[in-house]
């Protein structure tokens, strides 16, 4: 993230909750990768805490998110 230079890097995914102390960060690593040039995906889970993905069992989205990241991952090992 503190690299000065992010050109070259992979596609990536970032996803923050909206409640997430780190959303901020997400954001604009997600804003800085688009502007090097990288295929970026950014979601924002609205009310989400941080790690959110962790506890699906009481928070649905989470299992919405873990299948988004899955279809993003094997998109990504098609294409490689």
């Amino acid at each position: 993230m503190r690299a000065q230079d992010l050109s070259g890097q992979p596609a990536t995914m970032v996803v923050t909750g909206g409640f997430d102390p780190l959303r901020s960060e997400g954001k604009a690593y997600a804003d800085r990768l688009m502007h090097a040039g990288v295929p970026v995906t950014y979601r924002e889970f609205e009310g989400q805490i941080h790690l959110f993905v962790c506890v699906t069992r009481v928070i649905s989205q989470g299992d919405i998110c873990i299948d988004e990241m899955t279809k993003f991952l094997k998109e990504q090992f098609i294409s490689a």
